[in-house]
C-alpha cells in the first residue's frame, strides 16, 4: 500500500528534517577536528536524532503534526545545545532557522499555530539570552571562537537551504 503524496510544505519539512538527521552525527566530529576538545560533550547533541527522525515518520499520517514538530523540536534542541555550549558559542543562532520554519511551514488557515510557534521560539530565545552565560563544558576562548565560526556557518547554510527548499511552495492552497 502506497502512501499519498505529501503536500508541498510537508514535503519541504520532511526534506529539512532529513538534512538535519544526515548532518547531526557529524557535529561531534566537527568539534573534535576543529576545536580539538569537547567531542564527548558535543556527542550529547545526538540525543535529538530520534526526535527529528519522528518527523518523516509521522508526516504521512499527520502532515500538520510534522510541520508543527520541526520548528518545535529544533527549538528544544537549540536550547539544550545552548545550555551545553554557552551563549558565546552562538548556538542560539539556530533559533533563526526555527523561526524561518515557523514562518514558512504553515498554511494561512493555520495562522494561529504559526503565531504560537513564533512566540514560543522568541520566548525561548529571550529566556536563554537572559539566563545563559557559562557553558557546561569549560571551553577556552579560542575554542569558543572556533565554535562560534562553525555555528554561524552552519546556521547560514541551513537558512539558505530552507529558503531554497521552500521557494515556490504555494501559500494559498491548503493541504488536502
Amino acid at each position: 500500500m502506497r502512501r499519498p503524496a505529501l503536500d508541498e510544505r510537508t514535503g519541504a519539512t520532511v526534506t529539512i528534517a532529513w538534512v538535519i538527521i544526515a548532518n547531526k552525527p557529524f557535529y561531534p566530529f566537527y568539534v573534535w577536528w576543529l576545536v580539538g576538545d569537547g567531542a564527548r560533550t558535543s556527542a550529547i547533541t545526538l540525543v535529538a536524532i530520534p526526535f527529528f527522525l519522528a518527523i518523516p515518520l509521522i508526516a504521512g499520517i499527520s502532515p500538520f503534526s510534522a510541520r508543527l514538530a520541526l520548528p518545535l523540536i529544533g527549538t528544544v534542541d537549540t536550547v539544550c545545545e545552548s545550555i551545553l555550549f554557552g551563549r558565546a558559542s552562538a548556538t542560539l543562532l539556530f533559533l533563526a532557522p526555527c523561526m524561518a520554519l515557523a514562518i514558512v511551514s504553515f498554511y494561512p488557515v493555520e495562522k494561529w499555530w504559526q503565531r504560537g510557534v513564533a512566540c514560543i521560539i522568541f520566548i525561548c530565545f529571550a529566556i536563554c539570552w537572559r539566563r545563559l552565560d557559562d557553558p557546561a563544558f569549560p571551553w577556552t576562548g579560542d575554542q569558543i571562537a572556533t565554535l562560534l565560526s562553525v555555528n554561524v556557518f552552519a546556521v547560514a547554510s541551513l537558512m539558505t537551504f530552507i529558503g531554497v527548499r521552500y521557494a515556490g511552495t504555494s501559500y494559498e492552497n491548503t493541504p488536502n
